[in-house]
């Protein structure tokens, strides 16, 4: 293939940018089950060597399972999000207001629906701040989290 063909091949997984996107828009990402080996792997990466996280006999409270840090279920969706809505043209997370609605635990299936509910050009470089809710769900379709974030992001080449 030539460099100018090349060039005009769609780029597979390339983000939006900030003109594709409406205020209203909304999206859903794919669902994935959270593991025991996504919950180690978490807590011994950030630290988050909590009791309730590290014991599989931890007493039962309130939480009924093997109940996993909000910081990962938040981690898992803002994946999906990068792989599909911003790689290549997310520039900065600017703010974020996170809300725990519901326990997560090892062997959940979560997803998330993202509304754009913001889209503000900047002066400069081509560039837009986009505002967004997430509202993230189990199996069950019970809303465990939800979010706002807001993003800068790239304009079009």
């Amino acid at each position: 293939m030539s460099d100018d063909a090349r060039d005009r091949a769609p780029l597979l997984g390339q983000g939006f940018y900030w003109q594709d996107l409406v205020v209203g828009q909304r999206f859903r990402t794919f669902r994935r089950t959270v593991t025991e080996a996504d919950l180690v792997s978490f807590i011994g990466t950030t630290g988050m060597l909590e009791a309730i996280f590290l014991e599989a006999d931890y007493p039962e409270g309130a939480i009924a399972g093997r109940p996993v840090p909000g910081a990962l279920t938040y981690a898992m969706i803002e994946g999906f999000i990068l792989q599909s809505m911003i790689q290549g043209t997310g520039l900065a997370m600017l703010e974020l207001h996170k809300k725990m609605l519901g326990p997560v635990v090892v062997g959940d299936t979560i997803r998330a629906e993202i509304e754009v509910t913001e889209v503000r050009p900047t002066s400069r470089n081509n560039r837009a701040i986009v505002a967004s809710r997430v509202d993230v769900f189990n199996q069950r379709d019970q809303m465990v989290m939800t979010y706002t974030a807001t993003r800068m992001l790239a304009g079009r080449p």
